[in-house]
């Protein structure tokens, strides 16, 4: 690990995804900045956790991706879940919990250790909400494996990484970068590099997106959730804008 100075910048997607999970308050705004000073740098294809090993601490992301992966002994791989700013990784309340996934840097990535909350308070919500979050990303993974088609694999994770992306400020109206290369969304798909790129090639000249210069840009977000048939992840009432309420 390499200690890397923490700047407002580092620290701001983190902290918009977990004030969009619950409010915020002094005491958790402390905690955030304080651990944040402890941030260090992990590079690129280095392990941040490991399959089957004991969870020192658990660690906040403040910068940069990451992913649950499952390789198997033939050195086939199999990405279960991404991890963007704002994450919390290891988060697990039993004593000496053990990892049940490595998770490997894609980018570098910028960690702090997670600050501790008790439940209730205002960010020991937000990492209930994220924790919900987070399983219902793996559940929705588990869907798109098993019985969604490879395109509309395709627009269901790019729709999800968009969300989330809204979620902590990465994203710019529809747009998005997108630091994933096509042969690690096909082992996050369960498909061939060959067959992703065929897919991406018909989503873009079904007028579904753009894709250039690591930037994707969704050209109507609303009209390809409804082309799949996706509904947006919701596992609490504090999560995401709400309807108004009539008088």
């Amino acid at each position: 690990m390499i200690r890397a100075a923490t700047i407002v910048d580092d620290r701001q997607p983190a902290l918009q995804r977990l004030a969009s999970l619950a409010p915020l308050d002094v005491a958790a705004l402390d905690a955030l900045a304080r651990a944040s000073n402890q941030a260090q740098t992990i590079r690129a294809r280095r392990e941040l956790v490991s399959e089957g090993r004991e969870i020192a601490e658990p660690l906040l992301l403040l910068r940069g991706w990451a992913a649950r992966v499952r390789l198997l002994p033939d050195g086939r791989r199999q990405f279960l879940s991404f991890l963007l700013p704002g994450d919390v990784i290891g988060h697990c309340p039993q004593p000496r919990p053990l990892a049940v996934a490595t998770i490997v840097g894609l980018t570098d990535v910028l960690v702090c250790p997670a600050p501790a909350a008790e439940p209730g308070s205002a960010l020991g919500v937000a990492y209930a909400i994220g924790d919900a979050l987070d399983q219902a990303y793996v559940l929705a993974q588990v869907t798109r494996l098993g019985r969604l088609n490879a395109q509309e694999r395709i627009g269901d994770l790019l729709l999800e990484l968009h969300e989330r992306l809204i979620a902590n400020g990465m994203a710019r109206g529809s747009s998005f970068d997108l630091p994933l290369t096509q042969e690690t969304l096909a082992d996050a798909l369960g498909l061939t590099s060959v067959h992703v790129n065929r897919m991406v090639q018909q989503a873009r000249r079904e007028n579904d997106l753009q894709w250039k210069g690591g930037r994707v840009t969704l050209l109507d977000p609303p009209g390809l959730a409804r082309k799949i048939g996706r509904t947006a992840v919701r596992v609490s009432a504090t999560v995401g804008p709400q309807p108004a309420r009539g008088r």
